[in-house]
């Protein structure tokens, strides 16, 4: 790689926290198993103005469900989860599934004239949603906007609302299409979060940690930040219209802001937090094909496998609408995996997965250049944005 090129990364981090895009970020590089570079600019805490710094820890949001997929696929592997099974199977209440076509907060429902797989949920074709964004939105979107609002409030405690009470109330909620008819980004991991509690015989917890945060050493991530490392939590801000920085405290999809007490409610779409070096170990087992240090957490083959999953033709059109930002892209095994780089709106290669969360966490995984790109960061809304999307030219470009 280009090293003297890559520093071209500094100069962005730097120049989007001058112009207060973001409060602060970092980024570390490895290729064939090396470091090839770390970068950070600002602040974990603006108000204090504390460094954002390597060991600083982050709420992952959505880059949560890279690793749900993984602890799915352990399970898959040891043939205990087929992919064709039935939700049903697994969490009774999902034999019972409704669907309504209706649009509005009133509506009908019916019995769903096909069940949600477990493969429904990896690729995110299950018909559940993050809830209604307009006032037009389907009749379950806005249940299902009523129930994070529920999941909100019981997360500041009582935090009565386990990781199963969710998926089973998530099942009384009409879905917004036929499973297996359309892609809708949401809730799918949580649902397979209790799956992995039934199949295991464990709390969706213990089954990370012992399957892959112990064997990984990965010893910062957990579904929250204990007493002794809180003055590590880095603050969430957001962007106003002057683009200045506003400190962010609400909860988000169940997800406590403070993030200093045990949950009731893991979610395995949203509910993790890492630093930088613990989320890169779970990335570079996955470029490794499966293995870290002698521990083996997937078998080579199903790695191989997340880069060449794609969309059945017709849910690939429904996810190119939905989706525009990830032309070049499919998804599948909740990662994101690009099959058309020459669409893709940065440089990437064939074959290259990974995914993001809400408050700009990234994660890219290439096997083919044995590339390893991890950025945290805690800004709302964020995603891939311009930020991660300029970074990741300057690290491709320097191959």
């Amino acid at each position: 790689m280009d090293l003297k090129h890559l520093q071209n990364i500094q100069t962005v981090f730097d120049d989007a926290v001058a112009a207060h895009k973001v409060a602060g970020l970092n980024c570390a590089v490895y290729k064939d198993g090396k470091e090839m570079g770390y970068w950070q600019a600002g602040y974990s805490d603006l108000e204090n103005k504390k460094a954002f710094n390597r060991d600083t820890i982050c709420r992952l949001f959505s880059m949560s469900k890279p690793v749900t997929c993984v602890a799915a696929w352990i399970l898959i592997e040891q043939g205990k989860i087929d992919l064709a099974d039935e939700v049903g199977k697994y969490i009774p209440d999902y034999w019972n599934l409704q669907i309504s076509y209706d649009s509005g907060r009133k509506g009908t429902m019916k019995k769903s004239n096909r069940n949600v797989t477990i493969q429904d949920l990896l690729n995110m074709t299950s018909g559940f949603t993050y809830g209604a964004w307009w006032d037009g939105a389907p009749y379950g979107e806005h249940l299902t906007s009523d129930l994070i609002a529920e999941l909100n409030e019981d997360c500041l405690g009582p935090c009565k609302i386990s990781t199963m009470d969710f998926a089973k109330k998530l099942a009384k909620i009409p879905v917004s299409f036929e499973p297996g008819t359309n892609y809708a980004y949401g809730l799918s991991a949580d649902i397979m979060g209790a799956v992995i509690e039934v199949v295991s015989g464990m709390k969706f917890s213990e089954f990370l940690r012992k399957n892959i945060f112990e064997p990984l050493g990965m010893k910062d991530t957990a579904f929250y930040v204990p007493s002794e490392k809180q003055n590590r939590l880095s603050k969430v801000y957001a962007c106003d219209n002057e683009k200045d920085m506003i400190l962010f405290e609400n909860p988000n999809l169940g997800i406590q802001n403070k993030m200093d007490h045990a949950p009731s409610f893991e979610s395995g779409g949203a509910g993790l937090c890492s630093t930088l070096d613990d989320y890169l170990k779970f990335a570079l087992m996955l470029v490794n094909g499966g293995e870290l240090n002698g521990k083996r957490i997937l078998q080579k083959k199903t790695v191989e496998y997340f880069t060449k999953t794609r969309l059945r033709q017709d849910l690939q059109e429904c996810f190119n609408k939905n989706m525009e930002h990830f032309s070049g892209y499919t998804y599948c095994n909740f990662l994101r995996v690009a099959f058309e780089p020459g669409r893709c709106k940065y440089l990437t290669e064939e074959g290259e997965f990974g995914w993001d969360g809400w408050l700009g966490p990234y994660l890219s995984v290439d096997i083919k250049n044995n590339l390893v790109i991890v950025m945290l960061m805690q800004k709302t809304g964020a995603g891939t944005w311009e930020v991660t999307r300029k970074c990741k030219n300057i690290i491709n470009s320097s191959l």
